[in-house]
């Protein structure tokens, strides 16, 4: 995508299509006459985008890392995207995975450590989502990008409930998140990270 772009003209446009492409669906699906098919209409369709408002959860909620000029107390964030690999909890809910969010962010010709941490470069990979919403330019508003790299709780049942950024879980490139149960009852979360040289994570 980022090299179909540069060549094609109307890119405001196209970023706004693309920043609705990304996220999570929640779709219905029956199987009728031993097929499965899409329910239309369904109660429960909805999309969460790069622009949906998403809560932040956990000890990281309000840091002053993830306060913006657009979110002074630094409890709510615009969108998810780039999102990996995924799992299902035990009560019910969906986990969905911020994975490679750096690549959408424009950075400063030279990075501080934290940026060079998770690889922020000028003009980012060539989304040039910073050319058309600001809040991607991070040499302008350089907390926006810790507000991603965050395990995301869906509730799919719930269609008009806030997803929630789960700050516990971790901030990573995080390549999938599975839950399971041990014998005395508490949940474990298993989570990768897509970077080079780094970790499988566990979450008690």
């Amino acid at each position: 995508m980022p090299r179909l772009m540069k060549a094609m003209p109307g890119i405001a446009e196209k970023v706004k299509k693309a920043q609705a492409a990304h996220g999570v669906a929640v779709i219905e699906v029956e199987q009728k006459d031993g097929r499965w098919q899409m329910v239309r209409p369904s109660p429960w369709a909805r999309r969460i985008t790069a622009s949906t408002p998403i809560a932040l959860g956990g000890p990281a909620a309000g840091h002053p890392m993830l306060r913006t000029a657009a979110d002074p107390q630094g409890r709510r964030v615009l969108g998810t995207f780039n999102n990996c690999a995924s799992g299902i909890t035990p009560w019910g809910t969906y986990l969905t995975c911020e994975e490679n969010f750096i690549l959408y962010f424009n950075g400063p010709e030279s990075p501080d450590e934290h940026g060079k941490r998770w690889g922020l470069r000028k003009g980012g990979a060539g989304y040039r989502w910073h050319e058309h919403d600001e809040r991607f330019d991070a040499s302008k508003h350089p907390n926006e990008p810790n507000r991603f790299g965050w395990i995301v709780e869906i509730d799919p049942f719930n269609p008009s409930s806030m997803p929630v950024k789960r700050t516990a879980l971790g901030r990573a490139a995080h390549e999938g998140a599975t839950t399971a149960l041990t014998r005395d009852g508490r949940a474990v979360v298993y989570m990768g990270e897509d970077s080079r040289f780094e970790y499988i994570y566990k979450f008690v």
